[in-house]
């Protein structure tokens, strides 16, 4: 994450943070993974992370607080790699909750559309999840 999006993720939605650090270039195989429709949580109904709701609203509470902080350390002009530590340690606080997503991701949605015997959804699911996990390894 750059500077500059660390600036953007202190002022913009979440749907603005989640498309912020996405290359505008994307490739074709990018381009063919699925997107889930608004609403879409498979056969579920659900999100994956819907039993872990509070611990990462509190988690994204504290990031935000972390951005805040950063955004506050350029305003004061405090020395440059004092504030790239602190984007750092956004960043892998970031991932953690990432990380967490795609685990609950995959033992919710993914789990839950393997033992369906729906093999449409499944590879739905796994589409997803890999496309995710790609973005995540930008």
């Amino acid at each position: 994450m750059s500077a500059d999006d660390a600036v953007r993720a202190d002022g913009g939605s979440a749907e603005g943070a989640d498309s912020a650090g996405v290359d505008s270039a994307t490739s074709d195989a990018e381009e063919q993974v699925p997107s889930p429709q608004p609403g879409d949580h498979g056969t579920q109904g659900d999100p994956g992370y819907h039993g872990s709701k509070s611990p990462y609203l509190r988690r994204l509470k504290l990031i935000e607080g972390q951005v805040r902080g950063v955004h506050r350390m350029v305003e004061e002009d405090t020395y440059c790699i004092d504030v790239l530590t602190q984007i750092s340690a956004v960043t892998k606080a970031l991932q953690s909750v990432a990380l967490g997503l795609v685990d609950d991701h995959i033992h919710h949605c993914v789990h839950d559309a393997a033992t369906s015997g729906d093999r449409e959804e499944l590879d739905r699911k796994m589409d997803e999840i890999m496309g995710a996990v790609k973005r995540l390894m930008k």
